[in-house]
């Protein structure tokens, strides 16, 4: 049963939530994870239906949305939601590869991230991440909506034909069927909050070249393999999730496996080695940190860093020991990302070379000067 008056904890000034979960258990338990770090529940459903109503009437900052209900379920409800009354919403979806698929199909329609819960034991998995739950939380109440919605918008134009009256959307560029680089280019490719849907545009738009391409996108292990599937299908390059000992060449790209962090190991004669790490100090895995910097120390050949959309600092220390190394670096404008926190800590480095658009990062990676 919905509940669109339950204003549990918070301060005037807290983040207002509706829950969504066909499991009281789990709505309680999410809703008082939210409680106890200062959000205010202002709202409950058990199924996409009712979510629209209670997002209606309570005008929340941000909505939690289970992908799997009964009914309406949460993909119908964030289509619906973004038409209606538009509101950031984090999925919550299972830690499988069928939850993996639904959930990058809620992205594509709307949603703005996503929470994957942990298997296992629910009450202990999800307390267990509550601090990691919390941040994606916040961090897709401050979203840009227009940025997240952007490609859905784009779809629905194209769909709805010229003479439709649609909001205005950009379009992205058309790359030629091959560009020439001087010289071997390897590029790194760091994102997180909007980073799914971002890198897809990008990958998508990149022409083929001597170029060989290393996507570092925060997601845990079970996603990372679908989403190398889907740039695969997207791009004109060869995608795969990275394994321990992967080499790729020219026209290949790897995908940083979720759960271990994705190292630049050997370059030579044009051809990456990677191996995968398990170390735990960084905050967040994979991370681009990582990556980028053991790029610097080891690609000798041209090198692009490219910072997009996300919440935090991770590739601002990567982007500057590229940078230092003579990469070009390239990061993602504010107007077009849904998150500014990656892009912006790494300008602040000094190290960024070049600030533009979305539509305009694949052009930029294989049309400046190596």
């Amino acid at each position: 049963m919905s509940r669109t008056t339950d204003r549990r904890g918070g301060r005037d000034d807290s983040l207002r939530v509706v829950v969504v979960d066909d499991s009281p258990f789990m709505r309680g338990l999410i809703s008082d994870l939210l409680t106890d770090a200062g959000a205010a529940v202002v709202g409950e459903a058990g199924d996409g239906a009712e979510a629209l109503s209670v997002v209606a009437e309570t005008r929340p900052d941000v909505v939690t949305m289970d992908v799997e209900m009964p009914g309406m379920g949460g993909l119908e409800a964030v289509e619906r939601l973004m038409d209606e009354t538009p509101t950031p919403v984090l999925m919550l979806s299972a830690h499988t590869a069928e939850g993996a698929e639904v959930t990058f199909e809620a992205l594509e329609r709307g949603a703005v991230d996503f929470f994957s819960k942990p298997g296992g034991e629910v009450s202990t998995g999800v307390s267990r991440e509550s601090e990691r739950l919390v941040e994606a939380v916040r961090s897709v109440a401050g979203a840009d909506l227009a940025a997240a919605t952007r490609d859905r918008r784009e779809r629905e134009a194209a769909e709805d034909g010229p003479n439709a009256t649609t909001p205005e959307v950009s379009t992205p560029s058309t790359p030629t069927a091959a560009a020439e680089v001087d010289g071997p280019l390897t590029v790194v490719i760091g994102a997180s909050t909007g980073g799914p849907n971002a890198v897809e545009r990008v990958m998508s738009a990149l022409p083929m070249a001597d170029c060989r391409v290393v996507v570092v996108q925060h997601m845990p292990e079970a996603f990372t393999s679908r989403f190398a599937d889907r740039l695969d299908e997207a791009s004109a390059y060869d995608v795969r999730e990275a394994s321990d000992g992967a080499r790729i060449g020219s026209g290949e790209a790897l995908v940083a496996r979720g759960g271990s962090h994705t190292r630049i190991d050997s370059y030579r004669s044009g051809r990456l080695r990677v191996k995968l790490d398990e170390d735990d100090s960084q905050s967040v895995t994979p991370a681009a940190d990582v990556t980028m910097r053991s790029a610097a120390e080891v690609v000798g050949d041209p090198l692009v860093g490219v910072v997009l959309t996300g919440m935090g600092s991770d590739a601002s220390e990567g982007i500057r020991a590229m940078a230092d190394a003579g990469a070009r670096t390239i990061a993602q404008s504010e107007d077009t990302c849904v998150i500014y926190g990656m892009p912006r800590r790494a300008v602040e480095t000094g190290g960024v070379d070049e600030v533009c658009d979305l539509d305009d990062v694949a052009g930029a990676i294989v049309g400046g000067e190596a």
